[in-house]
C-alpha cells in the first residue's frame, strides 16, 4: 500500500515514480538528474529502453555519473570541477582518451571509484 506522500517508497521507487510522471507529462523538454542513480542495473536498462522511446521528438537534458545513461545521446558534455572539458558522442569521446575515457574506464571497473567532481551531461535532441 502506498503511504501518504510516498513515505514508504524506497529512493529507487521514488525515482521511478518521478520518471513515470515526466513521461506522462509529455513535455517538449525532459530534464533528468541522476535518473538511474538509485536503481539496480536491470531497472536502469528498462529506463534506458523507455528513454529511447520517450525522447523521440523531444529534447532531453540528462545529468548522470553512470555513463550507460548517456552513451546513446547525440551530444555528451563532460564537466570537471563545474567546467566543460570535453564534448562529443560516446565513441568520439572514448577515442580522444581524455576525461570521458577515464571516467568510462572507472565506470566499467566500479562506479564507486568515480571522482565526485566529474560528471557527464547529455544534450539529446531526437527528431
Amino acid at each position: 500500500m502506498l503511504g501518504q506522500r510516498g513515505v514508504n517508497l524506497s529512493i529507487g521507487q521514488r525515482q521511478l515514480l518521478s520518471f513515470a510522471r515526466a513521461i506522462v507529462a509529455e513535455a517538449g523538454i525532459l530534464v533528468l538528474d541522476e535518473a538511474t542513480a538509485s536503481v539496480d542495473s536491470f531497472t536502469e536498462r528498462a529506463i534506458q529502453s523507455a528513454l529511447e522511446k520517450t525522447l523521440a521528438g523531444r529534447t532531453g537534458l540528462i545529468i548522470a555519473h553512470r555513463l550507460a545513461t548517456v552513451r546513446n545521446a547525440d551530444r555528451i558534455i563532460v564537466l570537471q570541477d563545474g567546467r566543460i572539458v570535453e564534448q562529443g558522442t560516446h565513441e568520439s569521446l572514448l577515442a580522444r582518451g581524455g576525461v570521458y575515457h577515464r571516467l568510462h574506464a572507472m565506470n566499467v571497473a566500479s562506479f564507486d571509484d568515480v571522482p565526485a567532481e566529474w560528471s557527464a551531461v547529455a544534450a539529446d535532441q531526437r527528431t
